[in-house]
């Protein structure tokens, strides 16, 4: 093609990133910036929409001028995002209602817990793959339209639109012209059929939330429209969309049934790709949609960790053991293991398998020779516990023992970590040597359907390994592990 490069925006929880490849998916520019995080009450997390927009909208401008190009030399843009995170805004004032409220906000926690009590948890999980928990939008849209005054007035008069963060993005980037989210991110609303592909009118009710806020819903990989900022001279389509994990699966290029990955970032997100059918998960795990390409819609199972890469900002920020995240890798090193510490970082509740919104964190098997280096080894170690976790629980839904876990995100290239993950699963651990797989799968999506790449296997060759890890650790040591894992989970959950 004539156009010689790809943008994808990686809106994340902590950043917002614009990262531009080339025909060969490699990396030639980044830009990255970091934004507000507000917490108002314990278990509230909010964002300022305005700045994750302001973030983004810099850092594109940071890539592009990096390499000296103009939106001339770029054939799409592919958005990723933090899913989940909702913002409702006013079309006559184009402006946010209210804070945008984070995937990670338990506010609405009571209310999904009525839901349950109502007998609505198999309605809900039939119909979406959710559980009902207050992780998903639909509950948020609620609390804001019950808490703003004037909200849910408006919104009934059609003045209101709801957006996770792709469709905010795309709204300014059009400059209000396009409202649409792809069916990655409908998936996550517990709001969305993911059997017909629409918005679901019973749920719709059951919240008090009127359609007319809710965004089109598009395949993952389509022309939606085209920029009219002043950010490019010329209108560059925007043709790619996915929630985070679901990018990262395709950029991990786990397009065939039991393909796995996990994304280390602030979560940690484990996604089995199950193919053209959903599977219902029996053993607490969610049912999403991985992507929809043409009229071909592919399904993933998913477990989700609320707190990954984040236990090791905690321990930065809150505790003060370290002066930067990078540091994690070799103060864990100084000790051989954490010396029957465990820590189960359920920060702000534990998610898949176990869903308790109520849990805390727990460090049990302190003694007075733990140091800062056993906690920080455990620390690392409750993330690798944590993911085989779920990978058990997928084993078990799949019927079939899994063999090889993809990884990526910013703590995969903690070498010490993916050793022990390796042990822990007892199966073979891949590190690609492209790890920011969430913006590459974005740039493929969008790559696609403007013909820059002419298909899935030209865009499979391309994936190339950096490391893979094997089990080393003797069996009767990991079933030890396991088992003190196990009784430390017990001891933090609240729902037994």
């Amino acid at each position: 093609m004539e156009k010689k490069f790809i943008l994808a925006l990686d809106q994340g929880t902590t950043s917002s990133r614009a990262i531009v490849f080339d025909h060969n998916g490699q990396i030639k520019s980044v830009a990255q910036k970091e934004f507000t995080q507000y917490f108002p009450q314990p278990g509230w997390v909010e964002h300022n929409p305005n700045e994750i927009w302001s973030s983004q909208a810099s850092v594109i401008a940071e890539a592009i001028s990096a390499i000296d190009i103009n939106g001339l030399d770029i054939a799409g843009i592919g958005i990723t995002n933090q899913r989940e995170t909702t913002i409702v805004w006013d079309i006559d004032t184009e402006e946010p209602i209210y804070n945008a409220i984070v995937w990670q906000d338990r506010r609405t926690a009571e209310y999904c817990d009525k839901l349950k009590a109502q007998g609505l948890t198999d309605k809900i999980h039939e119909k979406t793959g959710l559980i009902v928990d207050a992780y998903f939008s639909g509950t948020k849209i609620k609390w804001i339209l019950d808490n703003v005054p004037g909200a849910r007035k408006r919104a009934e008069m059609g003045k209101l639109r709801f957006g996770n963060v792709d469709a905010w993005l795309v709204w300014r980037l059009t400059r209000g012209e396009v409202h649409v989210t792809d069916v990655t991110n409908a998936s996550r609303t517990m709001l969305f059929n993911i059997h017909d592909l629409k918005w679901d009118e019973d749920l719709l009710k059951l919240l008090d939330i009127p359609l007319s806020m809710m965004p089109e819903v598009k395949s993952s990989s389509e022309i939606y429209g085209h920029t009219q900022t002043t950010i490019f001279a010329h209108e560059v389509p925007i043709s790619g969309i996915a929630g985070d994990q679901q990018a990262a699966l395709f950029g991990q290029m786990c397009i065939e049934p039991g393909a796995i990955k996990n994304t280390y970032g602030t979560g940690c997100f484990v996604m089995l790709n199950t193919g053209r059918k959903p599977v219902m998960s029996k053993n607490n795990l969610l049912t999403t949609i991985a992507w929809k390409i043409g009229d071909r819609v592919d399904y993933a199972l998913e477990g989700s960790i609320y707190v990954g890469g984040s236990v090791v900002q905690w321990l930065r920020d809150g505790l003060g053991f370290i002066t930067s995240s990078s540091e994690i890798e070799d103060l864990a090193s100084t000790v051989p293991d954490s010396g029957g510490v465990y820590f189960v970082p359920a920060l702000t509740g534990l998610a898949a398998p176990y869903w308790d919104q109520y849990a805390r964190g727990t460090i049990v098997g302190i003694t007075r020779g733990t140091t800062r280096a056993h906690i920080a080894r455990a620390a690392l170690d409750g993330i690798a516990f944590q993911t085989y976790d779920i990978a058990q629980a997928m084993a078990k839904d799949m019927e079939a023992p899994l063999t090889e876990l993809k990884v990526d995100g910013g703590a995969s290239r903690n070498n010490l970590l993916m050793q022990y993950q390796s042990n822990l699963l007892g199966i073979k651990v891949v590190r690609p040597k492209i790890t920011e797989t969430t913006a590459l799968g974005a740039a493929y999506l969008a790559g696609l359907a403007v013909g820059f790449w002419k298909d899935i296997d030209e865009i499979k060759n391309q994936w190339q390994v950096e490391r893979s890890f094997e089990p080393l650790a003797d069996s009767e040591e990991m079933a030890a592990a396991k088992a003190g894992w196990a009784d430390a989970i017990g001891r933090t959950l609240t729902n037994r």
